[in-house]
């Protein structure tokens, strides 16, 4: 195995790699192998764009199928075979068993373009410039939805400022030391409180990159509740919590709430094949014709594996409870590890969640032992003091418990035995 090319050739900008320093050839389900044949459970779905595991096979053959067809491969927003099969299945498996009326934009294939067009459509609609985000969030790179996010590392590297975006604080970040929202109540309904009434408010279920906080049902539905009464704009962030990762094919639908504006990608293509759409409610879509464009909003394999991947999970509810039984053994499995150190805890929803430690060195220590014994999982939180896990939603639950005994395995070997003692007492 050599890696040399990639350290002399590839930017320092790398950053999975220097965790995992191997050469991967061959990925199947929730494994990988490397050139060498080394095994490697995988918990960490391409950061959650492989919610089906690698290489699922029927969607890969409907791939081929259509690769050897000579079929339309790129075509902007022309009209294509590939592109109405996947808006057709996508109306009738996703949004009208849900009682949405969501227009579908295709706004280039990546989280940051539906994000970044999700800003500017909002600002369209109500004439207004600010945008409001919560702390610990993470909406991409590009300089729109990088200034709605919270991670300091990475608004540093936009070498500019960031306007008309402003945060507040996400459920629990003040300790329930403060009535939810009521900041935000008080500073909209006063003129005179300095703060311009945003165009939207971005958010995340679950925020997967600022530490797996989940919001919860109540908070959620306060703040669309909220935002419905001053004419403010709800965008739900879903590019890693959508696509069946808490349990249903949107992390929002237990709150019972229906956003403006919804963001989808990463899983949405269901091979890791880039794809993203913005969905937006009828009154929201007043864009003029190629007002927002982009050369790649129109990736055809990304239609088909995509389509494949609805007919094949979304047909009726018999995944999505496969996903909540394994969501709920994951939690077991994350509770034992969170006891073995004084005030850790488990975080997230479904198969979106982790252990918070109170010594942020823990967590980058256990996932480098856990590679080190063949698992792949990766840290979150702005210290990195989350370990995070992520499996594909396809995952056995004998993969599933290996992963975990791995992880639990790490954990007791990097954690100090004084620690440990501690948590046996106070159990």
């Amino acid at each position: 195995m050599t890696t040399t090319v990639f350290e002399n050739r590839e930017s320092v900008v790398r950053g999975y790699c220097r965790n995992w320093p191997v050469v991967f050839s061959q990925a199947r389900g929730a494994e990988q192998f490397t050139e060498d044949g080394e095994r490697y459970l995988d918990f960490f779905s391409g950061a959650g764009a492989l919610n089906y595991g690698h290489n699922h096979p029927k969607l890969k053959q409907a791939l081929l199928d259509y690769l050897s067809s000579d079929a339309v491969i790129h075509s902007l927003d022309m009209y294509t075979e590939a592109k109405r099969d996947f808006l057709d299945t996508f109306t009738e498996l996703i949004l009208e068993p849900r009682g949405m009326d969501h227009k579908v934009q295709f706004p280039g294939p990546t989280g940051t373009n539906t994000v970044e067009a999700a800003l500017k459509i909002a600002r369209k609609v109500t004439g207004r410039t600010e945008v409001m985000s919560f702390t610990n969030a993470f909406h991409g790179m590009t300089l729109g939805s990088l200034a709605v996010t919270g991670n300091s590392m990475k608004r540093s590297g936009a070498g500019t400022p960031l306007y008309h975006a402003t945060s507040a604080p996400y459920d629990g970040f003040l300790d329930g030391r403060t009535p939810d929202f009521l900041w935000l109540e008080r500073v909209w309904a006063d003129s005179g409180s300095g703060q311009e009434l945003p165009a939207a408010v971005i958010v995340e279920t679950v925020q997967g990159e600022g530490g797996l906080n989940a919001g919860r049902m109540e908070w959620l539905r306060n703040l669309a509740d909220l935002c419905r009464r001053y004419d403010v704009k709800l965008i739900v962030d879903d590019v890693q919590a959508g696509c069946g990762r808490t349990g249903s094919f949107f992390s929002f639908e237990p709150a019972e709430i229906q956003p403006d504006v919804i963001c989808l990608s990463k899983s949405l293509s269901g091979l890791g094949l880039p794809m993203a759409v913005t969905l937006l409610r009828p009154e929201m879509d007043q864009w003029e014709p190629g007002e927002h464009n982009g050369t790649f909003r129109g990736f055809n394999p990304g239609f088909v594996t995509a389509t494949a991947a609805l007919k094949e999970f979304w047909s009726d509810d018999s995944f999505a409870t496969t996903v909540r039984e394994r969501g709920e053994q994951l939690k077991a499995g994350l509770e034992r590890i969170a006891d073995l150190v004084p005030d850790a805890s488990y975080r997230g929803r479904g198969l979106l969640s982790g252990v918070h430690f109170p010594d942020i060195t823990i967590a980058e220590k256990v996932a480098a032992e856990a590679f080190e014994r063949g698992l792949l999982v990766e840290t979150s939180g702005p210290e990195s003091e989350v370990i995070k896990t992520m499996p594909p939603l396809t995952i056995s639950s004998e993969q599933l418990a290996e992963g975990l005994d791995i992880l639990f395995e790490a954990a007791t070997t990097v954690i100090e035995p004084s620690d440990a003692d501690a948590a046996s007492k106070a159990a």
